[in-house]
């Protein structure tokens, strides 16, 4: 019971994703994101990054409060956010471990350092990339323009106060 509410948490999640995709204009089966190379693969890759954010904005653009949805659900909520990175900004080390989500770059590119791979991974306009598992890590724009970035996720109940849950 408890993998499959784990796997009916991502799939609302990915629903929603896919939402936002044809709110903005972009086809339901848009670019896959940049991806580690299949011999880069770790699980010790990038160590941890800068654990402060730097030149980015976060503005929640909607929640959803999904208690009604069962015992299981109660107090985790569906989140939609917009992120505008800065040149040379980050987006501080953080895990995905207890919340999944995916990232959706309207703009721009940016870098992520990962935890599961040992070099850094370019994504660019258009790209969805799923965090979600044991995954940590951080995002740099490296690029000359603003990065924005779309992302929805599911905060647990004790994530909700949480400021550094990127």
């Amino acid at each position: 019971m408890k993998s499959v509410l784990k796997t009916d948490r991502i799939s609302l999640a990915a629903l929603a994703f896919a939402a936002l995709a044809a709110g903005a204009g972009l086809p339901a089966t848009s670019a896959t994101a940049g991806e580690c190379p299949a011999d880069q693969i770790t699980e010790d890759g990038m160590k941890p990054g800068p654990m402060m954010p730097k030149g980015v904005t976060d503005s929640v653009i909607k929640s959803i409060d999904l208690s009604s949805k069962g015992e299981a659900w109660k107090g985790s909520m569906l989140r939609m956010r917009k992120l505008v990175v800065q040149p040379g900004g980050v987006v501080p080390w953080h895990s995905h471990e207890m919340r999944p989500a995916n990232i959706l770059i309207i703009s721009g590119s940016i870098t992520e350092y990962s935890s599961t791979c040992k070099v850094p991974i370019l994504h660019m306009k258009g790209e969805v990339t799923a965090e979600f598992g044991h995954l940590s890590h951080w995002w740099k724009n490296n690029g000359k323009a603003p990065a924005v970035l779309y992302s929805s996720d599911i905060l647990s109940p004790e994530m909700h106060n949480d400021d550094a849950a990127m």
